[in-house]
């Protein structure tokens, strides 16, 4: 069989892994020879870049490049992996629904060089260890901070409790933890209900 080099840009359904898709394209291509360029959560939906031959050299840089989603954000109610995936951990009751104007001054806030704090349900490493497996075992202590740049980010639609809004972000920046500080930010609890990667560097949906 002749031999395959190049980039795949592949829609990723809701409900597979990164490396579900991963394992898909070396069967169909049959080559071992595969990478992608940045995890997208099960959860989440859209670009995901795979990587085959010799195109899987350039991965690093790839992952480098900007990336850009739109999200849901659901106010009210606040999960243990700050998206759909976990179990509520939080309500609140008695709300006044922000104006729209309070949902636009608080995105506005993420916009620029923040300081982040990682979903507990992440791959991060701390001590040596992913922060997803210390939170499955209950061991779950405070997530380091990281330094991201959110390059723009814009309000969609608004009609309470749902918040639709786009992010272009750099590398590490967890759209999660996003939907979670905005809610925080509007004195809610929030998650992350939906995700879609629209663009990763020229690569588009």
């Amino acid at each position: 069989m002749t031999a395959v080099h190049g980039f795949l840009v592949v829609d990723k359904p809701r409900g597979m892994t990164s490396h579900d898709v991963v394992g898909l394209v070396r069967r169909q291509l049959h080559i071992r020879r595969v990478g992608h360029a940045g995890t997208l959560d099960p959860a989440a939906e859209g670009v995901l870049v795979i990587a085959a031959g010799r195109a899987t050299t350039l991965i690093d840089r790839l992952q480098a490049q900007r990336k850009q989603y739109v999200a849901r954000a659901v106010l009210g109610a606040a999960s243990a992996s700050d998206d759909i995936e976990g179990p509520v951990v939080e309500t609140a009751s008695g709300i006044t629904p922000p104006d729209v104007a309070d949902v636009r001054r608080a995105l506005a806030t993420f916009q620029g060089e923040i300081e982040q704090v990682p979903p507990a349900y992440s791959a991060v490493k701390v001590d040596g260890q992913r922060a997803y497996r210390r939170a499955r075992l209950g061991e779950a202590g405070p997530m380091p901070t990281r330094r991201v740049v959110v390059h723009a980010v814009e309000l969609i639609a608004y009609a309470f409790p749902d918040i639709i809004f786009s992010v272009e972000c750099s590398k590490g920046t967890y759209v999660r933890s996003i939907a979670r500080d905005l809610g925080a930010q509007l004195g809610l609890p929030a998650y992350l209900h939906s995700l879609v990667r629209v663009a990763v560097g020229p690569f588009t949906l």
